[in-house]
């Protein structure tokens, strides 16, 4: 079971370190789940990036699609450091994505 805050270090040029604007992060965990690495490559491979990575274990902690207007997949949880006066950077970035989108 991961309990608790873990490092996460940020991919250059992935969106997320765009959205954290710092390559250093901590998120809470609370799960008895984790990425297999022996996949890594042929998830990259089809489009997927493993673009947050725990320093420590070598887990990845976040993945995301490029390709798409928003794909950001976390083994934490964003919502654990989130109030209604300071939304989690996720969040604010998800909706502002989906505003522009509903723009166009």
């Amino acid at each position: 079971m991961r309990l608790g805050a873990y490092e996460c270090v940020l991919k250059q040029g992935s969106r997320v370190l765009d959205i954290y604007k710092t390559e250093h992060i901590q998120e809470r965990h609370r799960h008895r789940y984790e990425f297999n690495n022996d996949y890594l490559q042929e998830y990259e491979r089809n489009g997927m990036m493993c673009v947050g990575r725990n320093p420590e274990s070598d887990l990845i902690e976040i993945v995301e699609i490029p390709g798409l207007k928003w794909y950001i997949g976390t083994q934490f949880h964003p919502e654990y450091q989130s109030t209604v006066l300071k939304p989690h950077p996720l969040f604010v970035d998800f909706i502002k994505t989906a505003i522009e989108n509903q723009k166009k």
